[in-house]
């Protein structure tokens, strides 16, 4: 597990600085840096073809259910996967967007976000009556107080209204996406596994450029604007390489994701492990993005949270080794 975790903090590092850089320095063509919006429907567009052809040439749609037309055999949700994809649709959409909001620190929107997962990530094992070791707990507490420790150092929870919206989206998502994943895929079976991640993904990925497509359509306020210019002037800019980028990142993380997310072990346990090491490159990041590119460090609360988070994933790491160590020990 150690290993997937790496890789995906080191996924996970290039995409939050990349997203951050192009949000943040002026694109040469339009004299001005791309607003969050407008980075999003290329990134989600590159994702899901990059996505569709990692099933493919994987082999993955195999283990997905199927219908058959004619002599084609077509992958089919599940009505649980699609209920994911539904969840799992929200959270894409708020992911990269959270990265994106002027005057709100990274870690900042990271830690709240991953706060109200990590609450609910328990109340699922509880619901469908898993076991919640002591660990798990202990990790819970001390991403929770890296939490408070940032949000008391910048007075409390003052977010723009678009910031609070997608949150509260984020939290939906991950609810829907936990209780889904608990109820057919925690097993440790990879058959199983990769049919989830195909049936989620074929739902997942068409919603979010669709809700992206329909608020560009609608013509109304600001961000109908910024979506329309994200869907068809970005191509021609200098910035869709970068897109181009963060669509790859976003591919790989999704794959990493899956495979920590989906282990047998409790949501109490695999959650904190997967939001941690994605507050870890959120915070290291940051500050790699202010040694280099002389963007604003991170604050020292910020960087405590994060020093607590890295002790957060060593005890998951650590605590089921000591623990089998223990019960060999004659």
């Amino acid at each position: 597990m150690e290993g997937w975790v790496g890789l995906y903090v080191l996924a996970y590092l290039p995409n939050v600085m990349i997203t951050r850089m192009v949000t943040g320095f002026a694109d040469p063509v339009l004299g001005r840096p791309l607003t969050g919006l407008e980075t999003l429907p290329a990134s989600l567009l590159i994702n899901l073809v990059l996505t569709y052809g990692f099933i493919w040439a994987s082999g993955w749609h195999v283990h997905a259910h199927a219908v058959r037309l004619g002599r084609f055999r077509l992958p089919c949700p599940t009505r649980w996967t699609l209920l994911s994809g539904l969840g799992t649709g929200l959270v894409l959409f708020t992911v990269p967007l959270s990265l994106t909001f002027q005057g709100v620190s990274v870690p900042f929107i990271q830690l709240v976000m991953r706060g109200d997962v990590l609450i609910i990530a328990p109340l699922v094992d509880l619901v469908f009556g898993r076991r919640v070791r002591w660990w798990s707990w202990a990790a819970l507490a001390m991403v929770a107080l890296a939490l408070g420790i940032t949000l008391q150092d910048r007075g409390g929870l003052h977010l723009p209204p678009l910031a609070i919206l997608t949150v509260v989206l984020y939290t939906i998502g991950y609810f829907l996406r936990l209780a889904v994943m608990t109820r057919v895929g925690k097993n440790g079976d990879l058959a199983v596994l990769r049919a989830y991640f195909v049936e989620e993904k074929m739902i997942a990925l068409p919603l979010s450029v669709a809700m992206l497509a329909a608020i560009s359509a609608s013509g109304l306020g600001g961000q109908a604007g910024e979506l329309a210019t994200g869907f068809i002037t970005v191509w021609s800019l200098p910035a869709i390489w970068p897109l181009v980028a963060i669509g790859v990142t976003l591919t790989i993380i999704s794959v990493l994701a899956i495979i920590i997310l989906m282990a047998p072990a409790e949501n109490a346990y695999c959650v904190p492990l997967e939001r941690a090491a994605s507050l870890v490159a959120g915070v290291g990041g940051s500050v790699l993005l202010a040694w280099g590119w002389g963007m604003k460090m991170p604050r020292g609360a910020e960087l405590l949270g994060a020093g607590i988070l890295i002790g957060a994933i060593a005890l998951l790491s650590l605590a089921p080794r000591w623990r089998r160590e223990i019960s060999k020990t004659p």
